[in-house]
Order: C-alpha cells, then sequence, then structure tokens
C-alpha cells in the first residue's frame, strides 16, 4: 500500500509538531538531587562524561532536533512526490521517536549508575524494583516494610536520612500498585547494572504503544500519526525518563481495543486483563470494551472476553491474595484519607485552596464524590454509548470517564493525563474507521 500526498503529509506533520512541542519541555523540572560530586563509572559512563557529568536538558533537546533535521531530509526528497512509501514513514517515526525518548533515558541511568541507587530516579520505579526484588527473594511486596532499602534516602534527596519523614512518605510502608509492576521487575532484575533500571522496562513499553496503535483497524495514515502521538507525546516522553510507569498498562489497554477492531474478542479481553494487572486505572475501561463487544458480537463473545480477562486476572492477583489478603489489600486500596497527601490541580486540591477541608493531609470525601459526580457521568456515558452503537463513542466515553476520576480524585498527577489523551487517540482512531466502513459485527 502506498499512501497519497495528502496522508504522507499528515504522518509528517504529526511527527514535526511531537518534535516542536517537545524540545521546550524535555529533560525540564528533575527532581532537584544533591549528589555530591558524579564520577562517570560503568557501562554508560561515557555518556555521563560526554555531558559533563550533570543532567544536561540542553544535549538532550540537541538530540530531539536532530529528529527534526531527519523530518526534513525525507520531506526534502519527498517534497513533490505524489506517492509516499509507508516503510520509510514508518522508518522515519521509529527514529524520531528513538531520538526523543532514548537519550533522556540513558543519560539519567548513567548518572544513577554513576552515584548511589536513590539518585537520579523517580520513588516510584525505584519501589517497583524493590518489590521485584523482594519476591526474588520470596518474600511478599505487599505488607513489605520499605523502610532501610536506600528508598528513604530517596525523598532527602542528597543521600540523607529523614527519620522523622518515615510516617508522611506512605511508598515506604505501602506497595500501591497491582502485581504486574513487581512481577515485571523481578524478571527485569535478573539483569545486569544498570541494565536493570526499571524506566528500561517503561521506555520498551513506550516504544511497544507504537506497534499497538499500528494493529487498529483504521486508515494507515491515521493509525501511522496516531502511534506516533501515543508514544512521543510529551506526558509520555517525560514519562520515560522521569520514572512513571503508565506505559506498562496503557500497551495492553491499547492492544485490547485494536484486538476489538479486528474482532478477536479472547485477545482483547486478555490484553485487558493485562492493562489492569499493570494498573488499577485500566479497570475504568470494562465496562466501555465489554459494552464495544456485546454491540459487536453479543452475549457469548462478550462472556469469552470476560473469561480470558478473568483468566489473566486470577494468573496475576490470585497468587498474591492467598498469599496475604489483608496485606494486598491494605497496600492497594489504602484507606486514602490520610495515607496520601493532597496534590495536584484537580479538584481536591481547589477545595484546600478554598479553605472547605483544612489542609493536605485531611480527609477528602472521595468515594462520596465519585458516587456523586463521576458514577451517574460514567453511567450516562454508557447510556450514550449504547445508543450511538458506535465504537469511537465508547472510547471516547472512557476519555471523559477516566479524565472526570482523575480530577475528582484525591491525588491528582499531570503524569495521570496521558490516559484519558489515549483514550482520545482511540476514539480518533474508531472514528475514522468507521466513517470508511462500519466495524466487524454479527451484521
Amino acid at each position: 500500500m502506498r499512501l497519497g500526498r495528502l496522508e504522507g503529509w499528515v504522518v509528517v506533520a504529526t511527527l514535526a509538531i511531537l518534535v516542536l512541542v517537545n524540545v521546550p519541555v524535555l529533560g525540564a523540572d528533575p527532581w532537584p538531587f544533591e549528589p555530591g560530586s558524579i564520577s562517570a563509572s560503568g557501562p554508560l559512563g561515557w555518556v555521563v562524561d560526554a555531558v559533563g557529568e550533570e543532567w544536561d536538558p540542553e544535549a538532550l533537546r540537541a538530540a530531539a532536533l536532530l529528529g527534526g533535521l531527519a523530518i526534513v531530509a525525507l520531506t526534502a526528497v519527498q517534497l513533490l512526490a505524489l506517492r509516499w512509501s509507508p516503510r520509510p514513514l514508518g522508518g522515519l517515526a521509529l527514529v524520531v521517536l528513538a531520538l526523543l525518548l532514548v537519550p533522556a533515558v540513558v543519560l539519567q541511568v548513567g548518572l544513577r549508575d554513576s552515584t548511589d541507587p536513590w539518585f537520579f530516579t523517580n520513588d516510584a520505579t525505584f519501589e517497583i524494583e524493590l518489590a521485584g526484588d523482594v519476591l526474588q527473594d520470596g518474600e511478599n511486596p505487599y505488607g513489605h516494610d520499605y523502610r532501610g532499602t536506600g528508598l528513604e534516602r530517596f525523598y532527602s534527596l542528597d543521600g540523607s536520612l529523614e527519620d522523622d519523614a518515615a510516617p508522611e512518605r506512605p511508598a515506604l510502608q505501602h506497595f500501591l500498585y497491582f502485581p504486574g509492576p513487581a512481577l515485571s521487575a523481578g524478571l527485569w532484575s535478573a539483569l545486569p547494572d544498570p541494565w536493570d533500571d526499571y524506566r528500561f522496562v517503561v521506555l520498551l513499553a513506550t516504544l511497544a504503544c507504537f506497534g499497538a496503535v499500528l494493529l487498529f483497524r483504521a486508515p494507515l495514515h491515521w493509525r501511522l500519526a496516531a502511534a506516533a502521538v501515543a508514544a512521543g507525546n510529551p506526558l509520555a516522553v517525560r514519562a520515560a525518563w522521569f520514572g512513571n510507569a503508565d506505559a506498562t498498562s496503557l500497551v495492553f489497554l491499547l492492544l485490547a481495543f485494536a484486538f476489538v477492531t479486528r474482532a478477536r474478542f479472547l485477545w482483547a479481553g486478555a490484553m485487558l486483563g493485562g492493562a489492569i494487572v499493570f494498573k488499577q486505572f485500566a479497570l475504568l475501561a470494562v465496562p466501555f470494551l465489554a459494552l464495544m463487544v456485546w454491540q459487536l458480537a453479543g452475549r457469548r463473545e462478550t462472556l469469552r472476553a470476560g473469561a480470558a480477562c478473568a483468566a489473566v486476572l486470577a494468573a496475576g492477583f490470585l497468587p498474591f491474595l492467598v498469599w496475604d489478603p489483608g496485606a494486598f489489600v491494605a497496600d492497594t486500596l489504602p484507606a486514602g484519607d490520610d495515607a496520601y497527601r493532597i496534590v495536584g490541580p484537580g479538584l481536591s486540591s481547589l477545595l484546600v485552596e478554598s479553605g472547605v477541608i483544612d489542609s493536605r493531609t485531611s480527609g477528602y470525601p472521595f468515594l462520596l464524590v465519585a458516587l456523586l459526580v463521576w458514577l451517574p457521568l460514567t453511567a450516562w456515558l454508557l447510556w450514550k454509548q449504547a445508543q450511538a452503537g458506535l465504537l469511537w463513542v465508547g472510547a471516547a466515553g472512557f476519555a471523559l470517564s477516566i479524565f472526570v476520576f482523575i480530577f475528582v480524585s484525591r491525588v491528582f498527577q499531570p503524569s495521570f493525563l496521558v490516559w484519558p489523551l489515549v483514550g482520545l487517540l482511540v476514539a480518533f482512531l474508531l472514528a475514522a474507521a468507521e466513517r470508511e466502513r462500519p466495524p466487524p459485527s454479527r451484521a
């Protein structure tokens, strides 16, 4: 298949926009670590030495601009061409994504390897790595006391101990994540230093999002453009080097939607199960995907897809539920009102700023707000999806639902916004596909 002139320019323009929006912010706002002197060492020491043994956003932005030069080179060759070959466009997309994603991750890991494990990382991925080590030792990561592991040294930012800060750091006493991160970290930690850094898993998952989008049943130029956005948007680029591990769940969620478009409902259910095993947010996609399958294939296929999802969930969750159900529930579903500080620009912060809630450590009635706001909205979105009978309406409903859920939550991290962004990308792809031909169904 060859793409027309306009279709090819859609992909090129998307890649150019990704470079332009990433360059000003790439490498910005890192943790302000104070590790003292840095001595470049390890397999990535040459990278650290090349940038002057410091975190250097300008070097990362220069690498990203090389992606812009690659775009210029290809478009100069294809400027007057009537047709575009998809292979050069796909190759260009991978080059641009690699230049946006890889240098920052490599530099962070190299700096960490040249100092101590609690520098140049994120507490989320650091704890995931520690949970993987705990699993390798035959112990339960849930209910585990992570004090004394080095994680507490992360929070001081200079490597010192904060004896009075332990009660204020929930990660020292709770492993908040579902089993997927711990299981994958346990396998990945078999690699030697510094390749066992969990951000390499996040990097690979981010790049895999590009391939997952290509599996959608949609026009090729829109797939290429959306795939580039899924892996190269500023939220995903920052998450890879900073250490937010949403991509490991998002790649499975994208695969679940993609398999629905190809009427591979059993696989869709299994991929949805994988997404949930890695991140709680994926639970919000369950009703929208279930209704999609129901509308396309009826009750029998929906039940089969649900069984595949349940099988994956059982494989991921049952060992830990049998091991210590109390510890699993206490860690992954903490009381909330006093376990985590109110952070982010969401509703909870607005209530603090307006004086309705006393402080960022006070109680916040999340369950009540969710029942009054998020649940009715989600029910209405599902009803509109059922009325429309269109796949893109379900994906758009998921994007709106998870955005509101994040907004009313106690903790609103800006990195969470990648979830509604992915939902909107899926809705766009499904709308583009349904415009050309109806989805596969019993009819």
